[in-house]
């Protein structure tokens, strides 16, 4: 079986469900041990039942990205019950539906906060370990609405525009270090950030699941939506490839071209 990342260790926040899970299936599947770091403790305990199935260890632990001293306490639960940090993906991801006119100053602090402070604070406290044994890859999950804005979706286009340029400058700034510093950009994934904009943008008459397959064939030129497996594909890309870094890469079946 090939296993390149046999005996590596991969933290992933948000990795209870969706495309985090997809993620740390795909991660386990090369060989990689896992830690899931989530708020879902149900949906992390299936995902780490499959996890093991695939023959890998694996720690969960809840985490709220929004707090340093849990991420800190992330990074060292992996040290201590996986041996090691190699992989850090920063998943976890938030998002509301609402004008500009109408948005609270609280629905921006909390997609700013987890999207964009989350990624930073996860990339900070594994930042130390990598660069102590100058290897290291870190990937974080923006989307194509960080390459595009959407109407009703400012703040969440504003946070994941956020860590694609942080991403960016961050890879050069450990670029000598032994640290690559990538960022995934999904394009239309059926979760439930997809099933409620979904439901927000259906017709008159339209039900949810109309409205669904609509935008796969409007939106995307392959008339198809992407997977949580597509995104692990990607992801595993990025954790092997020792010289690319500082990118953020659409995988959305040709929707967005920058």
């Amino acid at each position: 079986m090939n296993e390149p990342l046999k005996r590596q260790v991969a933290v992933i926040t948000g990795g209870a469900r969706g495309i985090g899970r997809g993620i740390a299936l795909t991660l386990a599947k090369a060989g990689a041990d896992i830690l899931i770091a989530d708020l879902l403790e149900d949906a992390m305990r299936e995902t780490a039942q499959d996890v093991r199935a695939l023959g890998r260890r694996v720690s969960t632990l809840k985490v709220d990205v929004t707090k340093a001293e849990m991420h800190r306490a992330m990074v060292r639960q992996a040290l201590d019950q996986l041996g090691g940090l190699d992989i850090l993906v920063n998943c976890a991801g938030v998002i509301s539906i609402h004008p500009v006119d109408a948005l609270s100053e609280r629905d921006w602090d909390f997609v700013m906060d987890v999207n964009a402070k989350g990624t930073f604070l996860g990339c900070q406290a594994a930042l130390e370990h990598m660069k102590a044994q100058h290897k290291g890859r870190i990937i974080n999950v923006a989307s194509i609405a960080g390459k595009e804005g959407f109407p009703n979706l400012a703040h969440y286009s504003a946070s994941k525009f956020a860590v694609v340029g942080f991403t960016n400058a961050l890879a050069k700034e450990v670029a000598r270090d032994g640290i690559t510093v990538n960022a995934i950009c999904p394009g239309i994934v059926r979760t439930y950030m997809w099933d409620r904009l979904s439901d927000e943008w259906k017709a008159e008459g339209e039900s949810v699941e109309d409205s669904w397959a609509r935008h796969q064939l409007t939106l995307i030129p392959q008339g198809r939506a992407q997977t949580p497996e597509d995104m692990g594909r990607m992801a595993l890309f990025f954790a092997t490839m020792d010289n690319v870094t500082g990118q953020s890469v659409n995988v959305d079946g040709g929707f967005t071209f920058h």
